[in-house]
C-alpha cells in the first residue's frame, strides 16, 4: 500500500486517469482506493489528507473518465 497525500496523488496519476491505462478502481470500507491497471497491475493508496468528500470528488473524477467504481 503507497501512503501519499491528495496532492501528491492526483500529481502522480494525472497522465493516467483513462481507461486506456486503468481497468478499474475499488474504494473499500476504510478509504483505501485501488487502482487496477490493464497491464494487470494494481496499485493500493491510503490518502492520508483526505476527508470523504474529497474521496467523493475522485471517485467522480475516475467515473467521469469511463473508469468503472466499486465501493464497498
Amino acid at each position: 500500500m503507497k501512503s501519499c497525500t491528495l496532492q501528491d496523488f492526483l500529481a502522480e496519476l494525472q497522465p493516467w486517469l483513462d481507461r486506456d491505462h486503468i481497468h478499474d478502481a475499488e474504494l473499500d470500507g476504510h478509504g483505501h482506493l485501488t487502482l487496477h491497471f490493464n497491464d494487470g497491475m494494481k496499485n493500493v493508496y491510503a490518502i492520508d489528507d483526505c476527508n470523504a468528500q474529497q474521496m467523493h470528488k475522485i471517485v467522480q473524477q475516475l467515473k467521469e473518465r469511463g473508469i468503472p467504481v466499486r465501493q464497498a
